[in-house]
């Protein structure tokens, strides 16, 4: 079960990275849901990215590291199930010796450019 109050060992806290890689996507919080087959629902995975929920279970982490695309080992030790590897957290861009500033930047950014391109789209 879900502990609240906990706080992973990695610098950039679960909750926060967690919405930033859903906008990153371009997914709503009904979106993943749906990606995940219902294992997360949006009422979940909103209380995760608002801290309010800071440990969830493995399969969880599992589902969202499969929609997200994201190394499951990550999210693993920003949940604080074991400390993470290295200096970086990033391995969303592959890039080595990315700062968390730097992958917060690079996540807005690529959310920016996504939101851009559903604009265009819809006209």
């Amino acid at each position: 079960m879900a502990k609240t109050g906990e706080r992973g060992s990695s610098e950039s806290p679960l909750g926060p990275h967690l919405a930033r890689l859903r906008s990153a996507a371009g997914l709503t919080l009904r979106e993943v849901e749906d990606a995940t087959e219902k294992e997360v629902s949006n009422a979940y995975l909103s209380q995760l990215e608002n801290n309010k929920i800071t440990k969830p279970s493995p399969n969880i982490l599992h589902a969202l590291a499969l929609v997200y695309k994201v190394p499951y080992e990550d999210l693993m030790a920003r949940a604080g199930y074991f400390p993470a590897q290295g200096g970086t957290q990033v391995a969303t861009f592959a890039i080595e010796g990315i700062t968390p500033d730097e992958e917060k930047a690079l996540l807005a950014y690529l959310a920016f450019i996504r939101e851009q391109r559903k604009e265009r789209k819809r006209r």
